[in-house]
């Protein structure tokens, strides 16, 4: 990724704390100059909230990680980011296909964006905080044992539920794509 303008990084910003404000029950107790001052500590971070801003994810803060401290963003677009679908699992399930080749895969993708994928347990908080995925569905990370066996999964929110789902590791859809964790 190209170095960020002031302007990008200010107009960045501005867009995270607007959202911050606008949805203050996704991180009841953090203040937003506590978000600023690890942001503005760690440049690294702000790259890849514009790239997750640019492909459609719409970041906000989650929470704080209790072990850490971390502050926690992620993908909080209504649906699937829009920049992010029609992928792949993952590289090998990319590679593998000789036609009819996607782009790339979600989990190269959130390697280059320098997000993890969400897990089931943290797809399912997410869902804690709004609805989302009504329409579409996201690639969550998948354990060894399932990926071996050419699997993968995926969730996504009907009839008021979440629901975990298997699809090959191969397939993608235009309507399936994946949500992204940044810790900072």
């Amino acid at each position: 990724m190209k170095p960020m303008t002031k302007s990008e990084r200010d107009q960045l910003l501005r867009a995270l704390e607007a959202r911050f404000k606008k949805r203050p029950h996704r991180h009841a107790g953090v203040a937003w100059s506590d978000v600023l001052s690890r942001l503005e500590a760690t440049p690294a971070a702000l790259k890849t909230l514009a790239a997750m801003e640019a492909s459609g994810g719409e970041p906000d803060v989650i929470g704080v990680d209790g072990a850490s401290g971390q502050i926690l963003f992620c993908d909080c677009a209504a649906e699937s980011p829009a920049g992010r679908r029609s992928l792949r699992f993952d590289d090998e399930a990319l590679n593998a296909r000789k036609e009819n080749k996607p782009q790339g895969s979600a989990a190269g993708m959130a390697r280059a964006m320098g997000i993890e994928l969400l897990s089931e347990a943290q797809y399912r908080a997410l869902q804690q905080l709004g609805e989302f995925d009504l329409k579409t569905s996201s690639w969550i990370a998948t354990p060894d044992e399932l990926r071996a066996l050419g699997g993968a999964l995926f969730c996504d929110r009907r009839y008021d539920r979440v629901f975990v789902y298997h699809n090959g590791a191969q397939s993608y859809y235009a309507a399936r794509g994946f949500r992204g964790l940044l810790r900072v």
